[in-house]
């Protein structure tokens, strides 16, 4: 029964999409080299206003793979020297 009146009281206050924001799990965790590295290219990238306001999970997955793929780049670069 209350799967059922959660239904209700969704379809009462007209169904809309409810957002709910996780306590991020790396709250109280060191940051790694690679954790870092993400981050700078995520502001290079003009990303790290939104990934503040609303989550890694809010990018799109053209995002994730030019950060990815700038990552990658840079730790092969890394390599090499």
């Amino acid at each position: 029964m209350g799967k059922d009146k959660s239904v209700l009281t969704y379809l009462k206050n007209g169904g809309g999409v409810a957002t709910v924001k996780k306590k991020s799990k790396k709250a109280n965790q060191v940051l790694t080299e690679r954790d870092e590295l993400k981050m700078e290219i995520a502001k290079e990238l003009g990303l790290w206003e939104q990934i503040e306001r609303e989550g890694w999970e809010s990018l799109t997955n053209a995002a994730c793979g030019r950060v990815g793929g700038i990552m990658r780049r840079k730790l092969n670069e890394n390599k090499l020297k």
